[in-house]
């Protein structure tokens, strides 16, 4: 088994250390709405995350930084770091996605010092480029020399099965519920991952105006368990 496949591994591991047990981006809304209850209404807005958001949005990122570090196409690379920027309107999705993206790579250049972090740094910063977690991923997974329908496909799953994970503390739900959904899900994400690969940045945008509006919201809330 290549090992890059184990780094891909470790890179979505529960442990590793990015913060998305802190963020809901606006799920958090919902739950206290009384919209997200049960394990079926926490598919469905998996579902529409999924499906009307990342493909649209983070995971179309994903493919085409990934892309663009490989073939060195920096024009590629800022156009991708702008639209990610532009597509998350809601304040605290922008600050948890740019939180994210410094703590992946704080967290990887600590674990390989001669790896591609520094490099991602500077390309970053020489170009005022904000450090979106996608971004800062996509352009870690191609310089790692790891295939990208893999690292899009775990990515995606990351994704929701992170949400699935806040839900479950937060509603609060069964881990047996938790884990059928994030099951449920799987067929799902490789689905997700073949409409992103026949896109390009000309189809970025997100379908899931309900989420934006609840992420906008999330800042008012008067109690909350996350930041986003």
């Amino acid at each position: 088994m290549p090992t890059n496949f184990l780094q891909l591994m470790q890179l979505h591991d529960s442990a590793f250390p990015i913060g998305s047990y802190t963020q809901s981006f606006g799920m958090e809304t919902y739950i206290q709405a009384g919209v997200l209850y049960n394990e079926e209404t926490l598919k469905q807005f998996c579902l529409s995350y999924l499906h009307g958001n990342l493909v649209g949005g983070d995971g179309l990122i994903v493919k085409e930084v990934h892309r663009a570090a490989l073939e060195n196409d920096y024009e590629l690379l800022e156009e991708a770091g702008v639209l990610c920027h532009a597509l998350k309107i809601p304040k605290e999705s922008r600050e948890g996605s740019i939180w994210m993206g410094k703590q992946f790579l704080k967290t990887i250049s600590a674990m390989d010092e001669l790896g591609p972090g520094p490099s991602i740094n500077l390309d970053l910063s020489s170009r005022n480029m904000y450090f979106h977690y996608p971004v800062v991923y996509g352009m870690y997974t191609a310089l790692s020399k790891m295939e990208l329908s893999a690292a899009l496909t775990a990515f995606l799953y990351s994704s929701v099965s992170g949400m699935v994970h806040n839900a479950v503390r937060a509603v609060p739900l069964g881990q047996t519920s938790g884990v059928k959904t994030i099951y449920q899900l799987l067929p799902e994400c490789e689905k997700a991952a073949k409409r992103i690969d026949e896109r390009t940045l000309s189809d970025a945008g997100s379908s899931t105006a309900g989420l934006e509006l609840a992420s906008m919201k999330h800042e008012h809330l008067r109690v909350r368990l996350f930041i986003s």
